[in-house]
């Protein structure tokens, strides 16, 4: 692979799917900075908003529920609130930037965010989808955060309502949907790091690297 090219893989996932350790995993793979949270710091540094701010409307399409939260919110300068576009449209398009600036420094691997949709213009650019079944997902989500499968399962349905809306939304597209994506994978039928060489491969295979 030549040094100045750049391989971007955008992971969508249903919660609990395990695409975050997913994600980690093909960044090592391909030498990739990945992105999650981390997205929120460089929307922060773009927008002069604190990071606080970007995670109560991180993949949310609720307009300003931080916005009673206003003085938490705003970073160093409160004349941010007056000179930027705060409207949940002014941080999607800060947090795009951050995506766009990120991906043209190098290889990149990010989690949802729109990310596929902002980066569509983008040549070397994999978009997968990470599915499981819902016991898989109720079983994971259980265990990870400590909590009894019936509260597993409310954080799942409210989760993936949250980002299904804000996906839609903001793509024009419909979340999920094989269609938005160039693979579909369920994590729960082969395992983690199956899916990971799967991927992997497909990566290899479609961008010639």
């Amino acid at each position: 692979m030549k040094e100045d090219r750049h391989i971007i893989i955008n992971v969508g996932r249903q919660l609990g799917s395990g695409g975050r350790d997913i994600g980690r995993m093909l960044a090592q793979e391909f030498g990739a900075t990945y992105y999650d949270k981390e997205l929120l710091n460089l929307a922060a540094q773009e927008s002069g908003f604190s990071k606080e701010f970007f995670e109560r409307n991180d993949e949310r399409k609720g307009f300003l529920r931080s916005f009673l939260h206003l003085p938490y919110a705003i970073g160093s300068s409160s004349t941010n609130f007056y000179q930027n576009n705060f409207s949940q449209e002014g941080l999607f398009k800060f947090q795009s930037d951050a995506i766009r600036k990120a991906a043209q420094e190098g290889s990149c691997v990010f989690l949802g965010r729109c990310a596929d949709y902002v980066l569509r213009d983008f040549n070397d650019v994999v978009n997968v989808f990470i599915t499981a079944s819902l016991d898989f997902r109720i079983e994971n989500v259980a265990t990870k955060q400590g909590i009894a499968r019936e509260e597993a399962m409310k954080l799942i349905e409210n989760g993936e309502r949250e980002r299904a809306n804000y996906y839609n939304y903001f793509t024009g597209k419909q979340w999920g949907h094989a269609t938005s994506y160039d693979l579909c994978i369920d994590s729960s039928a082969i395992g983690i790091d199956e899916t990971v060489r799967i991927i992997s491969d497909f990566v290899r295979k479609k961008l010639k690297v």
